[in-house]
């Protein structure tokens, strides 16, 4: 019950960076993939996770540098079976374009059957 306290209190304290990443994710605009925010998962809470292809985003400032505890964290999630990728802020509001990309490229590589684009791959009904 404290976990999803303190995600609530995080989904409230976003900073600009997760606000934009958010933004993004929200929107699927990454092929109509599903992410939620502010996730708890075991003892830790996550910035962005998507659960059908266990991927993790996090979003970082220089708190997050060398962390030992990001380490621990880090490690207990991939022993669940996810992947992380982590973003410093700076890269999510200067180089967006280039975040989702990457983002979009794993979604891509963990889905066992990715959606087709709109219009692509989708069968007539005779």
């Amino acid at each position: 019950m404290q976990q999803l306290k303190f995600a609530k209190q995080l989904r409230s304290n976003m900073t600009d960076a997760e606000h934009l990443l958010w933004r993004h994710l929200r929107a699927r605009r990454l092929l109509g993939q599903k992410f939620r925010r502010q996730q708890p998962i075991g003892p830790y809470v996550v910035d962005f996770v998507h659960f059908g292809v266990r991927l993790i985003v996090e979003a970082d400032g220089g708190q997050h540098n060398e962390s030992v505890h990001d380490f621990k964290r880090d490690a207990w999630l991939e022993s669940q079976g996810f992947k992380i990728l982590r973003f410093w802020n700076n890269e999510i509001l200067g180089n967006g374009d280039a975040v989702l990309e990457v983002i979009l490229a794993t979604v891509s590589a963990l889905s066992p059957n990715p959606s087709p684009v709109k219009g692509e791959g989708s069968k007539s009904r005779s």
